[in-house]
This record gives structure tokens, sequence and C-alpha cells, in this order.
């Protein structure tokens, strides 16, 4: 997609509103063109938790690296304990006392369990009798060297580390974490935005960022398009004042910053959302209602970190198959995003309308519905394609 010049008037200047909107398409185009996961580089296994893995993972040797011991007791030639039983004890001559992990003892080829010996004087005896392998690991069991460990883009779990650092691995190649900068544009309108500060933060780090600032900045032309430009963040979340008013200060300072490349998407809620660049940086800007904000964050921003983090692009929510148990009204042009919750026999019901602003009614949803442009809504008992919060 070729961006429109910054120049490019996107609503009406006498304050009648959007002149044109873009598709959701165009938008991820633009999100796709510009936003990348920044270069790997290796960090210790410390550092590693969250991150995605640049590069395939092999065993660098086998494990375990020799036979060794899987239960604590005595290792012996399994031919040793031939006929042993609680009537029959056979005192081992050759037995030697192991924990588990200890390597085998040359001509040793099982264990016996403590409770399958007992102690008769300054003998051990078997009780039971084990077969060749009983209570071993044997070399290469788990992994031999050179086979594959963790795939690349194996975002790291605790369970991952401890694999690596079992493996050998100090460190590891990984894409680091992008840094997300959140900017709120304050003022006295209804819907003031500080409010989003700790959900858009949440937000971003489910998406695989590190939140470096979460800034409350005075809806000024010159402070904002300041902002906008100051480094030291992968990407920057505006919020807040980007509609077509008077006192709607960010979309001009991001003009003044750097360019404003599509103003106005055509869903519901955050129709007023923006993309653009300054200081080499992409910089989306978010509405500053609840609902508009944090819908815009899901389509628009979540996007658009997941792809610095390296993720998949694509929305990360599990989906459910329901069916309404309201009618979900809609309107054709714009895609809309319907939060809706599960009643007690498994049917969505919407919180709220699109346009009906509120954290509370955002708190109540399980997941929302996505209703094309192309549509004007969903009718009672029909199939929908829930995308849950949980």
């Amino acid at each position: 997609m070729t961006a429109p010049p910054a120049a490019t008037p996107f609503y009406d200047v006498r304050g009648r509103g959007f002149a044109r909107r873009a598709t959701l398409t165009d938008a991820w185009d633009w999100i796709d063109g510009r936003v990348a996961a920044p270069a790997a580089r290796p960090l210790p296994l410390t550092e590693c938790a969250g991150l995605r893995l640049a590069e395939a993972v092999a065993a660098l040797g086998d494990w375990p690296p020799a036979d060794r011991a899987a239960v604590d007791g005595y290792a012996v030639a399994a031919a040793d304990t031939l006929g042993a039983g609680s009537y029959n004890p056979v005192p081992l001559t050759a037995a030697v006392a192991v924990i588990a992990g200890d390597p085998l003892p040359p001509g040793c080829d099982a264990v016996v369990p403590y409770e399958a010996a007992q102690a008769a004087g300054p003998f051990i005896e078997a009780v039971d009798a084990v077969a060749p392998g009983s209570g071993l690991e044997r070399r290469g069991a788990w992994s031999v060297a050179g086979s594959p460990l963790l795939p690349a883009g194996r975002r790291l779990r605790p369970a991952d580390l401890g694999l690596l650092a079992t493996a050998g691995y100090g460190s590891v190649p990984v894409l680091p974490a992008p840094r997300v900068r959140i900017l709120l544009a304050g003022g006295p309108k209804a819907g003031a935005p500080e409010q989003l500060g700790a959900p858009l933060a949440a937000l971003a780090g489910r998406d695989g960022a590190v939140v470096e600032a979460v800034d409350i900045l005075p809806a000024d032309i010159d402070a904002l398009a300041e902002g906008f430009a100051r480094p030291g963040a992968d990407l920057v979340l505006s919020v807040g004042r980007t509609g077509t008013g008077a006192d709607d200060a960010a979309p001009p300072a991001l003009l003044r910053a750097g360019s404003l490349d599509l103003h106005g998407i055509a869903m519901r809620p955050g129709g007023s959302a923006g993309l653009g660049v300054a200081g080499g940086m992409p910089i989306l800007l978010l509405p500053g209602e609840p609902m508009a904000a944090l819908a815009a964050y899901e389509l628009l921003a979540g996007r658009a970190v997941r792809r610095a983090a390296g993720l998949p692009a694509g929305l990360p929510h599990a989906t459910v198959q329901a069916v309404t148990g309201r009618k979900l009204v809609s309107e054709i042009g714009c895609l809309d995003l319907y939060r809706v919750r599960l009643d007690d026999d498994g049917r969505v019901e919407p919180v709220a309308s699109p346009g009906w602003p509120g954290l509370a009614a955002a708190a109540r949803a399980d997941g929302f519905v996505l209703i094309g442009a192309d549509s004007e809504g969903v009718p009672d008992g029909a199939p929908v394609t829930m995308y849950g919060f949980d």
C-alpha cells in the first residue's frame, strides 16, 4: 500500500468530520509495511522469559550424558538379583549406593530401590528382583547431540529456560522486547484518557512489549509534537484528542513532528484512530474514549506491538463458537467490534453497543464479536465467533 502524502486532508477543516476513512485492511498494510521485529541478540537466560527465540536451538550433547540412576537405591548387576523375594533375600556383594542422577558405576545395569533392599549386618540384600535397565535413565534418553530442543519463534517459558540451562546454554539469541511509550493527551474533555494508562500498558505487555513510560501531556500541539519526536522507543501510542475538532491536538501535532499517513479508520468504536511516523518511530493515535481506545488497541496498535515483538500479527485471543442471544445491530461501512458476554446458556449478548462508552461495560465483557463492514448486523440465534479475553 502507498501511504497518502502527509498534506492530504483526512477530515473537513470546517469541522464537519472525516471526509473519508481508510479501511482496516489499509491500516493493517501500513502497520505491516513499517513495523518489524528488532534484530536478534544473545541474552542471558535470566533475561529471556517471555521473549521469542530468534533461531532454533539444538542439544549440545546427549542428555543424560551417561546412563544414570533414576531412583535412590543400590546400583547392581540385574543378574545378581535373580530369584530375590521377600522370603528369599539375595545378598548383593557388589552393590553401590546411589542417588537419583548419579552416573551408573561400571559393571552395573540396574538400580534396586531402597524399598526393595534390606540391610543384613554389613551386607545388603535384595528382596525383589530387578531387570536390566530398571531404575535407570539411559544416555540420550531425552535428547542426543544435535537433536532439536526448541524451535525458532518459541516464546520462552520458565520450563524452557530450565531445559536450556540443563542442556548447557547460558544465553540464547532472542528478539528483544520492543519499547513502547504511551502518551496520554490530557485535558478537561469528557472521557479524559488518564484512566487508560494502566489497561493499555497491560495490553502492550500481553503482546510482548516493555512499556518504557506512561506520560501525561497537555492537549497542546507543541507539547505533543515534542513527545512524538522524543527518541528512545520503538513504538509510540498516543491516547486522546484524535478527532476532527478544534481542540483535537494529536493529528496536527503528528503532522508537525513527522507525517500523518492515515487518520480516520472505518471501524467502530475507535474510528478516529490515526497512524503516522515521527523521528523514525511509528506513532499510533488512539481515541481517548475508553471503549474506542481499547477497540483501536485490539485491532490496530496490538498488531503493531506484536509485530515489533516477533509475535504473530493476528489477534491473540482464543475463539469460542457460539450463537447470539440477541440481535447485534451494525451499520454498513464500518467494521464493528462488539463487546459481548456469555449468558448461562452459552449464548452471546451485547454488554453495550459499539458506540456506548464506559469502562464498566468493557469490564463486564467476556470477549468481542467482529461484524464486517458489509453487514447490517447479526440476527438473534445466528452463529458467531467470539474472541475471548481469558
